[in-house]
């Protein structure tokens, strides 16, 4: 294992070593677009990662915030990369405090003039 594991590496390899991005590309263009802070400073794609560090990881349905447990420069197996990492990410509020989002029905057509004014009222603005 000597050769994945360093002293250090860079923050969007060590992103998808442990799985957060399905591809490095993916991480690489999260951390280009500011999604990413190492240590609470917005990082760049090279930023080195150390045993210790504190990566979070903004974007998708919720903030992920990842501490460095090993150092991983390629991808290893699912139970090697969850041993790399300690997820400190807070747990998703329960669904009852969560806001529910009125769906349409695929297929149902345009609301008809009664069923605008009703979606209306329920959000407030008639």
């Amino acid at each position: 294992m000597a050769t994945t594991e360093a002293t250090s590496a860079r923050v969007d390899s060590w992103l998808w070593a442990v799985r957060a991005f399905k591809s490095r590309s993916q991480a690489t263009a999260a951390v280009k677009a500011g999604h990413v802070r190492v240590n609470g400073e917005r990082a760049k794609p090279a930023t080195s990662v150390k045993v210790g560090d504190r990566v979070v990881v903004r974007g998708g349905p919720a903030e992920r915030i990842l501490v460095v447990e090993k150092v991983l420069v390629k991808r290893v197996s699912a139970p090697l990369a969850a041993q790399a990492v300690i997820d400190q990410s807070p747990s998703p509020p329960p669904k009852e405090l969560t806001v529910r989002v009125a769906v349409r029905e695929r297929g149902a057509g345009r609301p008809t003039k009664r069923e605008r004014r009703d979606l209306d009222r329920l959000r407030g603005r008639g």
